[in-house]
């Protein structure tokens, strides 16, 4: 009896500092903490904004040749290199360089069962510091390390029990990456940063109660949600965690500080509303809710889940349902800036904030359609369908 009193008093003050700390959810900040409060049980007001408004965009139409042929997504950007792998061609094991302006450099392909290549290319990162690309050889569980040659370095394993499901860069020294194994549903800690050297790994501890998968399996039928769970931005990393209420901050300097938090309690909500963290601005944050629930389309080919777009307004201290658009196009469709199967790809520069591709097909569909103008439209008018992408570089205004 005595025990259970104990567990009693020592749960209801863990209530009372949690609601001294977080609040009533009522997607304000507070001035004592400083974190986003976001409900997504909510309805928020509608808002509408530009994508020229928030971030200065730059188009590199990647040019097309009988080697250089690919309709991948780009991974990495630097003063000098546009990087794409293959992804819709995903066991290719195609890794392409071109320059700013589109023009090819090098076409990397170490695909094989060897020691020194990969079985396919399931994250990549490329470190313009060490001149260094890390392959996530996702299914040979290693990490591949080669330099802009493509001329093999090193590799080093994934630890056992653990999938690297994406790769990041942190810092010189590091990676980070989340653990995308289902051999365990066991609780763990499931982000970790790995040693760019030598794979050794440290553990990022992220309190939580009980381990929640964001996805739902159907007789034999797993359907993920494909969100990204980590987003740089600025040299720090946002790390979502679906089994907590809190999103995290994780700096290159190793501190993890809350963020954002969600409420109701992810732990107690059916069906289950995740919180990922997206694109960020001096004057915005961008989020999306995503419901555990999804819709069946094409017979049973295509499913998606339910989704929200949702921004923080740091100057007005408001949470919105947003409706974002892009100048260029004419007709009414929408885009996101939270990560949903390489819609977008984020990446950790102080300068640039993500990349898009654009397949050359449907700009020259819209073009026909009248529907672009600007110098998309100047772009698209020497495009041919067969092309390769054009990648829209997405910059912080200064």
């Amino acid at each position: 009896m005595i025990n259970k009193l104990k567990k009693h008093v020592r749960w209801m003050s863990v209530l009372l500092v949690a609601s001294l700390l977080f609040g009533c959810g009522d997607g304000k900040q507070k001035e004592s903490d400083g974190l986003i409060r976001v409900d997504v049980s909510k309805s928020y007001p509608k808002k509408e904004l530009i994508l020229q408004d928030l971030f200065d965009i730059e188009y590199v139409p990647l040019e097309t040749t009988d080697e250089f042929l690919t309709s991948g997504v780009p991974v990495a950007l630097t003063e000098d290199v546009l990087m794409v792998r293959d992804v819709t061609r995903f066991f290719t094991g195609n890794l392409f360089l071109f320059d700013r302006e589109g023009k090819p450099v090098k076409k990397i392909n170490r695909k094989g069962e060897g020691g020194e290549e990969y079985l396919n290319t399931m994250s990549v990162v490329l470190d313009d510091q060490k001149n260094e690309i890390f392959v996530d050889n996702y299914l040979g569980r290693r990490v591949m390390i080669y330099d802009l040659d493509g001329n093999f370095k090193r590799s080093f394993e994934h630890i056992e029990g653990r999938s690297y499901e994406r790769l990041g860069n942190l810092n010189q020294d590091y990676l980070i990456c989340h653990d995308g194994s289902l051999e365990t549903m066991e609780k763990r800690n499931f982000f970790m940063i790995v040693s760019k050297q030598d794979g050794k790994v440290k553990e990022i501890q992220i309190p939580y109660d009980k381990t929640i998968f964001p996805m739902i399996t159907q007789g034999d039928a797993i359907y993920f949600i494909y969100n990204e769970s980590q987003i740089p931005y600025k040299g720090d990393w946002f790390l979502m965690e679906p089994s907590s209420d809190t999103i995290y901050c994780y700096s290159k300097d190793h501190v993890l500080k809350p963020f954002i938090v969600r409420t109701p309690t992810i732990q107690l909500m059916e069906p289950q509303i995740f919180l990922y963290p997206g694109a960020q601005t001096d004057r915005f944050c961008f989020m999306q809710a995503v419901k555990k629930e999804f819709e069946v389309f094409e017979l049973g080919k295509r499913f998606e889940f339910y989704r929200t777009e949702l921004v923080y307004d740091k100057l007005e201290d408001k949470i919105y349902e947003y409706t974002l658009r892009h100048s260029d196009f004419l007709d009414d469709r929408h885009f996101s800036m939270v990560y949903d199967n390489n819609a977008i790809i984020f990446l950790n520069s102080n300068q640039y904030a993500f990349l898009m591709r654009f397949e050359a097909p449907d700009l020259v569909e819209a073009l026909n359609d009248g529907k672009l103008r600007g110098p998309l439209k100047e772009i698209a008018s020497d495009l041919d369908e067969e092309d390769n992408p054009v990648i829209l570089i997405a910059k912080y205004k200064r």
